[in-house]
């Protein structure tokens, strides 16, 4: 029998994490993301990808809003989904990335007391009240990371832990799985005790996962130790349309201009799709190609990977040798996405950019996902 977990979706976005469970195996049923333009970007990039429709739909607007999922008719109406899940003997997870700028040292830093940060809070309480077999929850590493936020964290995972979970977490990095981004991550790992029982696996004594029972590591390809060992190019005079061979001795495919020309995106139908400056070009020229010292105007290296694709708070990520910013198309290449990936038209670009940095890159979702299936393949 082919195992096919079924998935209730959280803070969807526009479908990054969700494609890469998808295409490892599991079965997407439920879509919850609460702000228009990002549900519709998430419907016409499955149209285009032609990806079936979700068994229960999609929820946006008022059924989307994750606090009243905790009360009331939609709480009733998300238990009886995931019950009539069950009836055919399906493996029920949620996965979701709660909005993380109260995390972010980037941000606005209000952490678990801000509009953002209880939502984590949220995710949390409808994993307790659902019970889903397991649950993804991923996060910024400020939430891990920062002592301000750990005690916050630490909470969560107790509350889950309460409700019969046995948790695993680690600090991932997306260049590991073969991103061309610099993108740190806290991600943690649930299964319901039952189906741990069921599975006949032991547990620690602090209600965890050893690393040798769910080796979360078994689908890194670049180990962190070696890829920031190697001799990256550092900064050289940014050149409009100039020509650099790739160096040898560096892993070709973690950098930025790889992607781009494997996801051909000169070509792609968001290549157009960039910010055009009222003015300041000649300040876009005078940044070096692979100067990201600054916290804004940093300019990408072609033969390197990229920082965090975070494109808000003044956050900005200029074309290796292009005067100009990035394009949506260079933008989602940078996030892994499969070059047949595309966002609507008539998205404004303010929301592109923002869906686009606000996604779990797709190679690093693949590979949690591919983690998680394997997994619950012994459970079968």
């Amino acid at each position: 029998m082919t195992l096919r977990p079924c998935i209730f979706s959280f803070f969807s976005g526009c479908g990054f994490l969700d494609l890469g469970f998808e295409t490892s195996g599991f079965n997407i049923v439920y879509v919850n993301e609460l702000f228009p333009p990002f549900i519709t970007a998430y419907r016409y990039s499955r149209d285009i990808l032609n990806r079936p429709l979700p068994e229960y739909g999609y929820h946006q607007d008022e059924a989307a809003d994750v606090t009243k999922l905790l009360d009331g008719q939609q709480a009733q109406r998300l238990w009886e989904l995931v019950q009539d899940c069950r009836k055919s003997h399906n493996i029920v997870g949620f996965i979701g990335g709660p909005p993380c700028p109260d995390f972010s040292i980037a941000g606005k830093n209000k952490g678990h007391l801000g509009d953002n940060g209880k939502l984590s809070a949220s995710y949390v309480e409808l994993i307790c009240r659902n019970l889903p077999d397991f649950f993804l929850f991923e996060n910024v590493k400020g939430l891990w990371r920062t002592k301000k936020h750990r005690l916050f964290f630490e909470s969560l995972k107790k509350k889950l832990n309460q409700a019969d979970y046995i948790l695993t977490e680690r600090l991932i990095n997306s260049i590991e799985y073969g991103v061309p981004q610099d993108r740190q991550r806290i991600i943690i790992v649930g299964f319901h005790n039952s189906l741990i029982k069921e599975m006949g696996i032991k547990i620690a004594s602090d209600n965890s996962l050893a690393e040798n029972v769910f080796p979360l590591k078994n689908y890194i390809l670049y180990p962190q130790e070696k890829v920031f060992a190697y001799p990256w190019r550092k900064c050289e005079p940014f050149q409009e349309d100039s020509v650099i061979p790739c160096p040898e001795n560096i892993p070709q495919e973690l950098t930025v201009e790889y992607w781009f020309r494997k996801n051909n995106v000169s070509q792609h139908p968001n290549a157009r799709h960039y910010f055009q400056p009222r003015a300041g070009i000649k300040k876009f020229a005078s940044v070096d190609e692979g100067d990201d010292s600054k916290k804004s105007f940093k300019r990408l290296h072609r033969w390197r990977y990229s920082p965090t694709a975070c494109y808000g708070n003044n956050e900005v990520h200029l074309h290796p040798y292009k005067v100009r910013r990035i394009s949506v198309a260079e933008a989602l290449a940078i996030q892994s996405l499969p070059a047949n990936f595309i966002l609507p038209e008539n998205m404004s670009l303010t929301n592109m950019f923002k869906t686009i940095g606000n996604g779990v890159p797709y190679l690093a979702s693949k590979a949690l996902a591919q983690s998680i299936l394997n997994f619950l393949a012994a459970a079968v």
